[in-house]
């Protein structure tokens, strides 16, 4: 490869040919760049591509200016066939007459070296350049990978996205549950638990006494599984024994049977509170045993069972204005014979309830209230009694129709009875007989009757010292209110119970002549 002329010329060698290029001396300086210096010589014209002052000063920047220019893509570089060859020169235009040319450019080595702080410069540029450029570069129709920072805020909008959609997702589900859904329990639980049910509470509120008692673990749990159970509809007041933490279907099924209700005490009108002996060796339960029956439960293993010795103790003993005895029978019942009857004829017809637990006095004190209630609310008070009597006494007469008569009879037995009081007539009923002695009241012997005692009517005048059973509110009713009539007799002469009503004795005696024709005793 043949030497370049451009890097090595020798001055002393006569043979080489003078490059076109360099019109300037050839003993290798190098010839003054007009375009540095163009105040030498005032002939030389103005170079175009610089517009500043021509005393040698560098011209200034356009692209240090405020705003930077646009950037333009550089063209890729034009390959080099060969790097070695001489660079031909570029064809410049035709000079106007007397404008001098030669050495124009120079040595072009040199020319590259004075003007390398510039190249230097444009790379610094281009370095802000980019940074300036940056949104266009990130564009997705150039194919470049987003930067670190831009990846981190999508990935925490992601998050965001996220979380939002929890949170609607959870609202939702907690509105669902809130409106549709409910909680419940699994299996038929364990542990009693005692829950009672008032007169009135609807399926609903049952279910609410449920939940809270930790039953179930919510109304709707037992409203639920209730639904199509009709039987339901048929609960009662009164006390139930569940178990803790019941499936709402298991709670259904446990309260609409018969093994859940318990504190149900039933009493009757008739009853007495000593058992009655039937023929046969039958027994017909009195108050103090249907009492005691009714404080039975289990709770967790546990009797609550009251005895009927307990309870006739309690009677005895007991303060019975503060069991709630009504004023106008107090100064009465204390004066009974036998201490435990004292509350014969205070008890009303009805049904209570008994909670499991109770002590015998909260037992009682809870019936005689409630009892107290009830003959109130049927007429008898201390301002209302029978035609010439007390309260008390109208009650007794009240209980003495109760065992004689059939409900259709109430108003003539009660009309008898005055009758026979005011006429001062014993009374020959043989309930009264058979009251003491724990017997039916259907009939008496010869020896039952001939046997004194304060409630044997056939030998005692006027009434008994206290009631002998529970009357009913058609027969306080009855004795309130006796209708008119002369009756002095009367004799069961039906098998229905009904009975023959008679003024003078002869009649009374061809009445019982019919009955016994016809069987009835």
């Amino acid at each position: 490869m043949s030497p370049d002329p451009r890097l090595r010329r020798d001055p002393g060698d006569p043979s080489m040919p003078p490059d076109p290029r360099f019109a300037g001396p050839v003993d290798g300086s190098m010839p003054p760049d007009p375009r540095l210096n163009r105040g030498a010589d005032p002939s030389m014209p103005p170079d175009p591509r610089f517009a500043g002052p021509v005393d040698g000063s560098m011209p200034p920047d356009p692209r240090r200016s405020a705003a930077p220019p646009r950037r333009r893509r550089p063209e890729p570089p034009r390959p080099v066939e060969n790097p070695t060859d001489v660079i031909p020169a570029v064809a410049e235009p035709e000079p106007e007459s007397g404008t001098q040319i030669d050495g124009l450019f120079g040595d072009d080595e040199a020319y590259e070296g004075e003007y390398d702080e510039y190249e230097d410069y444009d790379g610094e540029y281009e370095e802000d350049d980019e940074a300036y450029e940056e949104p266009a570069e990130e564009s997705p129709s150039r194919g470049k990978k987003p930067r670190k920072g831009r990846k981190r805020k999508r990935a925490l909008g992601w998050v965001a996205a996220l979380t939002v959609l929890v949170l609607l997702a959870g609202g939702a589900w907690f509105g669902y549950q809130k409106i549709f859904g409910y909680a419940d329990y699994d299996g038929s639980g364990q542990g009693d638990t005692l829950v009672q049910v008032d007169d009135g509470d609807t399926t609903s509120a049952i279910g609410a006494k449920l939940a809270g008692a930790g039953v179930v673990a919510s109304a709707k749990a037992f409203v639920k599984a209730g639904a199509d159970n009709t039987a339901l509809n048929r609960i009662q007041h009164g006390y139930y024994v569940l178990k803790q933490h019941m499936s709402g279907q298991s709670a259904v099924s446990l309260i609409t049977s018969d093994a859940a209700r318990v504190g149900r005490l039933e009493i009757r009108s008739y009853t007495q509170f000593d058992d009655i002996k039937q023929p046969g060796g039958k027994v017909t339960p009195g108050v103090f045993t249907l009492m005691s029956k009714a404080s039975c439960a289990t709770l967790n293993g546990k009797s609550t069972c009251i005895s009927v010795d307990d309870l006739r103790k309690t009677v005895a003993d007991g303060d019975l204005k503060a069991f709630g005895v009504p004023d106008w029978a107090l100064g009465f019942a204390d004066k009974a014979l036998s201490k435990d009857k004292r509350l014969e004829g205070l008890i009303a017809a009805g049904v209570y309830d008994v909670k499991p637990g109770w002590t015998a006095t909260e037992l009682i004190t809870n019936l005689v209230h409630e009892s107290a209630d009830s003959l109130q609310a049927a007429g008898l008070t201390a301002q209302k009694a029978g035609p010439g009597m007390t309260p008390y006494q109208t009650l007794i007469i009240a209980s003495l129709v109760e065992r004689e008569a059939v409900k259709s009879d109430f108003g003539k037995i009660s009309r008898v009875i005055y009758n026979r009081l005011a006429q001062k007539v014993r009374l020959q009923l043989d309930s009264t007989v058979n009251y003491p002695l724990d017997q039916p009241t259907l009939k008496t012997s010869d020896a039952d009757r001939n046997r004194p005692g304060p409630f044997n009517t056939y030998t005692m005048s006027g009434l008994t010292p206290t009631p002998i059973a529970v009357p009913s509110t058609d027969a306080i009713t009855a004795a309130l209110n006796p209708p008119a009539g002369d009756w002095l007799y009367f004799v069961k002469c039906e098998t229905n119970g009904q009975s023959c009503f008679a003024v003078t004795y002869p009649d009374h005696q061809k009445n019982v002549h019919e009955a016994q024709a016809k069987g009835v005793f």
